[in-house]
């Protein structure tokens, strides 16, 4: 079935393009200026084409009983009005005819000369090439020269009076010349673009024309090639249709004009859906070089490395091509176009090997701190937003802040992503992007492979044909906005705030035996985040990991899972760090439904992948109700047990599981990538707590065989289940009134003196965490763990308001906003303690106190 235009006629594919450098407003149309007259190759302005599917609704136009177009009278009391509205139709379409007339003109006046040579005894063209070349440019120049003489005086004498529809009519009923230069278009561009080649002096003709500027331009002319003017008649065939309908709209039923331009208006939209698909003057430019029709497969957002810096592209996968666009900065009120940056035919594209990364330009990447600033940032300004959606006339300054979100999440979007997906042309040209995932990764490499593993052509297109398809983008484009969480309507769900529990069960439909094993994702912040990794399980077609992770998510709407078979080859290796030469046996995305995962009961579910099937399971805890701290009943344990408790039973000034915990870390585990952050077994977890708590004599033994992250799981937890945070309830307001100071001085004397009103068993195993996490961050080049990342994971376990401060109504009850108030504080908390130099205890004791307020 053929797809329906705006006005319910079929709309070929060509038509679409038509629409293109259209854009009504008040000042009339825009559009064609004198800007149009310069070549248009790939770097240059490309056609502007309509977002909507339909015409905006000031072009709609409704059909009467006998199929004829109606639009809508204007109200009685906007005549005066509608009348205004209607010259600024007319002043601003006036305006592109002249322009356009220029434009034919100037393909006029070298056919003269070209005719004349044809008959001496040195042509340049032959005559059948000149008619083929430029068939009825002179009728259509004429037909148009005269509608805008007739058209001029009338608008220069305006009132209500003044009748411009038998005009358009005239206009309209001449349309069979369009026919006829449209039947000719590619016969007339292939001929032009042969004798480019076979004769120097018309090339160069063709490919400097003067096209002569409106008569109120500073320039007097500008320069474009014959190729781009050819297209003009193409482009302009729909304008006089599009104003018709803004004409209409703005025309009384009872005016002279409205069953004048009721009637071009039918001639215009009959002439359209008359013409055949099948002498589509873009026909080369949409199709593929086997004559297949070209297609849109797959496109994005990514961050392309060009000339030394981040940018971000919208990128293109077509049956038979990859194109990368920029999308262009418009004027306030137009639609957004793209501009061609590069594009390789699929049959030239290879990718990189890891014998030739050294070619490829180097990874720029922000010190994970910077990253870590801008999500407190963001989600500073997200609680913002909602407290000014809910003050009275508070929606301007929340627009205001929107806009700002909008600016800090693009430039987490630019500079968050590290993994590389180079590619090559065949020819020698290498192009570098990064991407947040290993997951978009193999999703390109998958869908690039499999249109390779058809008979493909290498195709060269021109630069009609480029901007054709460049245009053609914007229509065929899937992914419509940058993934940032501005783009999203208020009604969308703001993902979830909390903690996932996830088990890996096992996985079937492996064709051979292999070194198997998973990873998890999460979305956070636009991008996705890897959380949490399972053992290899080795040499199986059946792997059963059966293990459980903790996944804290911040606004998290999707989980990942990403299966891979083990490289342990070491001359496989990657020089680049981000590089991961595991081979991705298959991958799977769910969505994290609230109602489903937040059931008290484990959701389980299966991921289908390449053939292979992951089994899982899944449940949700608000983060409220995770980090609830219950005692324990049995006291002669520590996890759940007041740290006074402890250290005295054990007649130690740091817990012994806090000691034992650090130590392990720090022989084993200081290298490990996301230590701390990626999340342990959850079984592995639970066997450590019980054997802490029970006191078990092979505690050691355990810890040296026992994963690393499943040991940093276990400290982790043993923070968050102490009966009151480490830095105690009674001091919490007053870390967040101290945090808060100006003044470094004031600030300094506060968070010193808080440190010493706690109790000392307190006092020692923070300042003992917190030396430790300072050597952690030192390794932050191999561990990828900042002082800022630690603070981040640490802050809203160590702090935390009571149950009877939250209940005062001074912290957030939204979902969306827990992230964003409180904990942010947590966490500056903590850094600021980081970022402090060495604080040792009995200095701390020994120091004057300035600042004596009783807290």
């Amino acid at each position: 079935m053929e797809p329906l235009s705006a006005h319910g006629l079929p709309r070929l594919s060509w038509i679409d393009t038509l629409y293109s450098n259209f854009n009504y407003n008040t000042d009339g149309y825009e559009g064609d200026g004198a800007e149009d007259g310069k070549s248009q190759d790939s770097s240059e302005t490309l056609p502007y084409i309509d977002e909507s599917p339909t015409m905006s609704p000031q072009l709609c136009v409704s059909q009467g009983p006998d199929g004829e177009a109606v639009s809508p009278s204007p109200l009685e009391g906007d005549v005066e009005k509608g009348l205004e509205m209607k010259k600024l139709v007319l002043s601003g379409f006036l305006a592109s005819e002249e322009i356009y007339i220029n434009q034919l003109e100037a393909l006029v006046l070298p056919m003269r000369p070209l005719k004349a040579a044809a008959t001496s005894s040195q042509p340049v063209l032959t005559m059948q090439q000149i008619e083929t070349i430029f068939y009825k440019i002179q009728d259509i120049f004429e037909i148009h020269k005269e509608f805008y003489d007739a058209l001029l005086p009338s608008i220069q004498r305006w009132d209500e009076k003044v009748t411009v529809g038998h005009l358009f009519q005239k206009l309209a009923s001449q349309l069979g010349v369009y026919k006829a230069f449209v039947d000719n278009y590619k016969n007339a561009q292939e001929t032009a673009e042969k004798c480019s080649q076979a004769n120097s002096q018309f090339q160069k003709i063709s490919e400097t024309v003067r096209v002569k500027g409106p008569k109120d331009s500073k320039d007097s002319s500008t320069k474009s090639s014959m190729e781009d003017l050819l297209y003009k008649p193409i482009d302009r065939v729909t304008r006089s249709t599009l104003v018709l309908h803004d004409l209409l709209k703005h025309t009384p039923k009872d005016h002279p004009d409205f069953p004048l331009l009721q009637d071009a208006l039918r001639i215009s939209q009959n002439f359209l859906s008359s013409i055949n698909e099948e002498i589509d003057p873009r026909r080369t430019a949409v199709t593929t070089p086997k004559g297949e029709a070209r297609q849109l497969v797959k496109d994005g957002f990514l961050v392309e490395v060009s000339e030394s810096s981040r940018k971000l592209r919208h990128v293109f996968l077509f049956t038979d091509l990859l194109l990368c666009a920029k999308m262009k900065k418009t004027a306030v009120g137009r639609h957004q176009q793209y501009e061609c940056k590069w594009y390789i035919p699929l049959a030239d594209l290879t990718f990189q090997t890891l014998d030739d990364s050294d070619s490829c330009p180097s990874i720029q990447v922000l010190p994970e701190h910077e990253i870590e600033e801008m999500k407190m940032k963001i989600s500073v300004l997200k609680n913002e937003i909602q407290k000014e959606k809910k003050a009275p006339k508070g929606q301007s300054r929340a627009e205001r802040l929107r806009k700002k979100m909008n600016e800090q999440e693009s430039w987490l979007l630019l500079h968050s992503p590290t993994i590389p997906f180079r590619i090559h042309n065949k020819h020698g040209k290498s192009y570098l992007f990064l991407l947040s995932s290993d997951y978009e990764r193999a999703e390109w490499k998958e869908s690039i492979q499999k249109l390779q593993k058809k008979d493909l052509q290498a195709c060269v297109l021109s630069s009609v044909e480029l901007q054709v398809l460049t245009s053609s983008c914007f229509k065929l484009r899937t992914v419509h906005n940058i993934p940032v969480t501005t783009n999203k309507d208020d009604e969308e769900t703001p993902g979830l705030y909390g903690f996932l529990h996830v088990i890996v069960r096992s996985a079937t439909g492996f064709k051979e035996s292999a070194n198997l094993y998973c990873t998890l994702e999460v979305d956070s912040f636009g991008y996705f985040v890897s959380k949490a990794k399972t053992r290899v399980f080795r040499d199986t077609a059946e792997p059963q990991w059966n293990e459980e992770f903790e996944i804290e998510l911040e606004g998290s709407q999707y989980l990942r899972i990403l299966c891979y078979e083990k490289c342990f080859d070491k001359s496989m290796l990657n020089k680049d760090d981000n590089e991961i030469v595991d081979k991705i046996m298959g991958k799977g995305q769910v969505q994290l439904d609230p109602q489903t995962v937040q059931s008290k009961n484990w959701h389980m579910d299966v991921i289908e992948m390449n053939g292979i099937k992951v089994e899982f399971s899944m449940k949700f805890t608000s983060r409220d109700l995770s980090l609830k701290r219950t005692p324990s009943k049995k006291q002669s344990g520590v996890f759940g047990v007041k740290i006074n408790v402890v250290t005295k039973r054990e007649r130690s000034k740091v817990p012994y599981i806090v000691r034992q915990c650090i130590e392990e870390v720090e022989k084993r585990g200081i290298d490990e990538v996301g230590i701390y952050r990626i999340s342990g077994v959850a079984t592995d977890i639970q066997a450590l707590k019980l054997a802490f708590d029970t006191n078990t004599k092979d505690i050691l033994m355990m810890l040296s065989d026992m994963d690393i992250n499943a040991i940093a799981g276990t400290l982790k937890l043993y923070f968050r289940e102490l009966p009151e945070p480490l830095l105690t309830d009674r001091l919490y307001p007053a870390f967040m009134e101290g945090i808060a100071l100006s003044d470094p001085a004031a600030k300094e004397n506060c968070m010193m003196h808080l440190l010493r009103s706690l109790p000392e068993p307190n006092l020692m195993t923070f300042l003992t965490l917190l030396e430790h996490l300072k050597r952690v961050a030192e390794k932050e080049p191999i561990n990828k763990m900042s002082l800022h990342n630690l603070a981040t994971v640490f802050g809203p376990t160590l702090l935390r308001p009571s149950e009877s401060e939250s209940a005062k109504g001074q912290h957030i009850t939204c979902a969306s906003d827990i992230w964003s108030h409180d904990v942010m504080a947590q966490v500056q908390v903590l850094l600021y303690y980081l970022q402090h130099p060495p604080i040792s205890f009995a200095e701390l004791k020994r120091n004057t106190l300035y600042f004596s307020t009783d807290v």
